[in-house]
C-alpha cells in the first residue's frame, strides 16, 4: 500500500487536506535566504570582508584548503545574519545556493564549507593572539568606512554591561547574583548610530565595569583628534573617578548616573517633601545642580538630581548624574535618557543576530564567537541606516532578518548567469531596487582613465 504521507515511487509529498497538493524538496535550487545579496552587496561597496581577509591570518600550512579564510570569514558573518549561530547548520547551510554565491570562490560550483571546517575556523584559526586582537578592531576599522557616508558632527558613545546566560561547564562562566543566573557578562560600547564599536567577553562574576579602560580607550583613539564633540554616556557602574579623569583629560563631556547618598539627598531636601494641595494625575518633576566632590574625588564636580512625584506613589523617585555638560538640568537629564535606545541595541544584538549563544568549551573561542556575532549586527545595521528606504528605515534588526533576508527565491541556471526568481511577500521588487539603487550610492566614484 502507497505511503499515506507521500507516493510509492518517493518522487513527491503530499497532505491529507488536499490531494491536489504535492510537495517536492529542491534543496540546490532554492533558497530561503535571497536576501543575503543585498547585503553582499553592501560588503562589495564598502569593502568590509575584503579589509577583513588582509587583517586576519590562516595558521594553516597545508596547500589543499578548499575555502580561503576570507570565504570561511563571510560564511561565518552572513550565517550569523540568516539567524545560523551554530556552525551546526553548516553543511546544509553550505549547499543554499544564495550562500555559496556570497561566499564566492570554490562555493560558487561546489558548496561552503562544511560544519567540520567552520568549527575549526571559529575555535582553532580565528583564537589566536593575532586573529583575535583583529576581530576586536574589526567592528572600529568597518565603522571608520561607514563614517564616510555620514555627515557627523558630533560622537555620542554609551557604554553598557549585559548577560549572555550559559548552560555548560563553559571556562569564565560564573554565578552573577545580579542576574540570578551563570553566565558570561560582556562590556560593549555603541555610537549614537547603534554601530557596536567595540565589545569584549567577561567572566560572568566580574564587575559591570570592569575591564573598561581596554574597550573605550582604543574606540577614544580612533576619533582623537577628529573635529567631533565628543560625548558619552554610562549607569552608575561606570561612576568611578578613573573614568571621569579620564574622560576630562580626553575632552569628553559625559553625563554618568551617581548613586544616592545621604550627602546628596541633603542638597535637594526641599524637593523631596511632598508638594501642598492635592495630588495631580500627572508626573511632576522637578530639576536640581550643584557642586559636589566625594572623598575618592580629585575635585568637585557638577550634579544634577531629578525628582518625580508619580500619582499614588507616597516617595518621590530620586536620580543623580554627575556631568561636565555647560548645558540646563532638564537637558542634562534628556540627554542622559537616550542611553535607554543603547539597551533596546543590546536587546536586538540578543533576539536578532544571538550574540548570547557562547556555547564553546573555551573561553577564547567564546569571545571569537561574540566578535563573529557584533560584525554580523554591524553588518545588519550598516543595511538599516544606509540603505533602507524611507518607508521602511525603522525597521528592527529582527524584521530585517524576517522580512529581507528571509526572501525565498527559485534559482535557474543558464549558461552565462545564475537567476534568483524571488519572491515578492514582504519586499517587492521595486523596495528591494531602492535597496540596491541605495548602496550603489555608496560605492566611490568611478575614476575613467585617459
Amino acid at each position: 500500500m502507497d505511503d499515506a504521507t507521500g507516493e510509492a515511487d518517493g518522487t513527491g509529498l503530499r497532505v491529507a487536506f488536499d490531494r491536489r497538493l504535492k510537495l517536492e524538496f529542491h534543496g540546490a535550487t532554492v533558497t530561503s535566504d535571497a536576501g543575503l545579496l543585498a547585503f553582499r552587496e553592501l560588503d562589495d561597496a564598502l569593502g568590509l570582508t575584503a579589509l577583513a581577509g588582509d587583517l586576519l591570518v590562516d595558521p594553516r600550512t597545508g596547500k589543499n584548503g578548499r575555502h580561503t579564510l576570507r570565504a570561511q570569514f563571510r560564511q561565518a558573518v552572513f550565517g550569523r545574519l540568516a539567524g545560523y549561530e551554530d556552525v551546526n547548520d553548516a553543511d546544509r547551510l553550505g549547499r543554499d545556493p544564495a550562500m555559496r554565491w556570497v561566499v564566492g570562490g570554490h562555493a560558487v560550483s561546489e558548496h561552503a564549507a562544511s560544519t567540520s571546517q567552520m568549527g575549526r575556523f571559529e575555535t582553532s584559526a580565528m583564537t589566536s593572539p593575532t586573529n583575535l586582537t583583529a576581530l576586536a578592531d574589526l567592528s572600529g576599522r568597518w565603522i571608520d568606512r561607514v563614517q564616510v557616508q555620514r555627515a557627523r558632527r558630533a560622537l555620542v558613545l554609551d557604554i553598557d554591561s549585559s548577560v549572555s546566560p550559559t548552560y555548560g561547564a563553559q571556562e569564565g562562566t560564573a554565578y552573577n547574583g545580579h542576574f540570578a543566573c551563570t553566565c558570561y557578562h560582556p562590556l560593549f560600547v555603541f555610537n549614537q548610530d547603534g554601530d557596536l564599536e567595540r565589545c569584549a567577553l567577561r567572566p560572568g562574576n566580574v564587575h559591570s565595569a570592569h575591564g573598561w579602560r581596554d574597550v573605550l580607550e582604543p574606540v577614544v583613539a580612533r576619533y582623537r583628534g577628529q573635529a567631533l564633540r565628543r560625548l558619552l554616556r554610562g549607569d552608575a557602574a561606570f561612576a568611578l573617578p578613573d573614568v571621569y579623569e579620564y574622560l576630562e583629560a580626553e575632552g569628553f563631556q559625559y553625563a554618568i548616573r551617581l548613586p544616592a547618598n545621604q550627602v546628596l539627598q541633603a542638597q535637594i531636601a526641599p524637593l523631596l517633601t511632598r508638594p501642598v494641595g492635592r495630588p495631580p494625575h500627572y508626573v511632576r518633576r522637578f530639576y536640581a545642580s550643584f557642586r559636589y566632590q566625594a572623598q575618592s574625588w580629585s575635585r568637585p564636580r557638577r550634579v544634577v538630581a531629578k525628582v518625580e512625584w508619580h500619582p499614588g506613589e507616597l516617595y518621590p523617585r530620586v536620580g543623580f548624574l554627575v556631568t561636565n555638560l555647560r548645558r540646563s538640568a532638564r537637558r542634562v537629564v534628556a540627554f542622559y535618557n537616550g542611553r535607554g535606545t543603547a539597551e533596546q541595541w543590546i536587546k536586538e544584538g540578543k533576539h536578532a543576530i544571538k550574540w548570547t549563544r557562547l556555547s564553546c568549551t573555551t573561553f577564547r573561542a567564546n569571545s571569537v564567537r561574540l566578535q563573529l556575532h557584533a560584525l554580523a549586527y554591524n553588518l545588519a545595521n550598516f543595511l538599516r541606516t544606509l540603505a533602507l528606504p524611507g518607508e521602511i528605515e525603522r525597521w528592527s534588526l529582527t524584521t530585517l532578518r524576517e522580512k529581507v533576508v528571509k526572501i525565498g527565491a527559485k534559482v535557474i541556471a543558464h549558461g552565462r548567469y545564475l537567476v534568483f526568481q524571488m519572491a515578492e511577500v514582504a519586499v517587492p521588487r521595486a523596495l528591494f531596487r531602492g535597496i540596491l539603487d541605495r548602496i550603489a550610492g555608496l560605492r566611490p566614484p568611478v575614476v575613467a582613465r585617459w
